[in-house]
């Protein structure tokens, strides 16, 4: 396909499925049923960490952890006492027990007893994505008393992951526009420098269309597909994730 259809198809594509109808049944229906901006980016982390496999299961999943935080995440990680938090404990969602969630909300209490948002716990490490993955990793995991079990829900780049669900997680809290679904509410981190979640889906439809050259779905591919979107918005391309996600799991397209 010619780069000038190509970026004429994949746009009608995101037109298509960056809508609010997309977010009844995608993950992001967790942090859109908060409006405080703190219960939407601890909702949103979950909702992320949370997404492999089902999208139904996740969302279930997600929404079942929030209600046992009474539908106030923020307030619930902040002021929780021992007595909250024994209801959390036959929580478990694939491998992510209580172990690991205790831990998150041990971290969750200590970022937000110094800073108002979690932005912060990314962009203080550094400009470029890569920098801001990788200190997250590290920050998140900076409490005296971590698992190492629980490092596993958390990928860097260090690693060579592709970090899908915690690009997705960014792409959710800094792309902005008009059509409601992504929320737009970090400022400091620009939407250019997002880098493009990738999984077997998107993989497969950016193979199928030349964006990806490279086999395997590591951190080095997703900054592949995200350099081949900057072609096509230099200033959006992860945009495009709606286009290649939605042609792989609603339109089935193989490579």
């Amino acid at each position: 396909m010619q780069e000038n259809n190509l970026i004429d198809f994949l746009n009608a594509k995101v037109e298509l499925y960056n809508q609010p109808s997309f977010i009844k049944d995608d993950p992001i229906s967790i942090p859109h049923s908060f409006t405080k901006k703190q219960d939407i980016e601890i909702a949103g982390l979950f909702a992320a960490i949370f997404a492999w496999g089902n999208r139904t299961t996740i969302i279930n999943k997600t929404s079942e952890l929030m209600q046992l935080m009474d539908n106030a995440p923020y307030d619930f990680c902040i002021h929780h006492n021992a007595s909250a938090l024994k209801r959390l404990l036959q929580f478990k969602h694939r491998t992510f027990n209580t172990t690991d969630l205790l831990y998150f909300i041990s971290f969750l209490q200590s970022h937000y007893s110094k800073h108002t948002s979690l932005e912060t716990a990314f962009t203080k490490h550094g400009n470029t994505m890569e920098e801001m993955l990788s200190g997250f990793h590290t920050y998140f995991f900076s409490l005296e008393h971590v698992a190492e079990r629980t490092k596993k829900h958390i990928a860097t780049p260090a690693r060579q992951s592709a970090c899908k669900r915690l690009n997705m997680y960014l792409r959710w809290m800094v792309r902005q526009d008009d059509k409601g679904v992504d929320f737009g509410i970090w400022k400091n981190i620009s939407p250019s420098q997002l880098i493009c979640p990738i999984d077997l889906h998107v993989a497969r439809v950016a193979r199928r269309f030349n964006l990806i050259t490279r086999k395997q779905n590591d951190w080095q591919t997703a900054l592949e597909l995200t350099a081949n979107l900057r072609t096509l918005d230099k200033n959006d391309p992860v945009k495009y994730d709606f286009a290649l996600f939605g042609m792989g799991v609603m339109e089935k397209i193989k490579k």
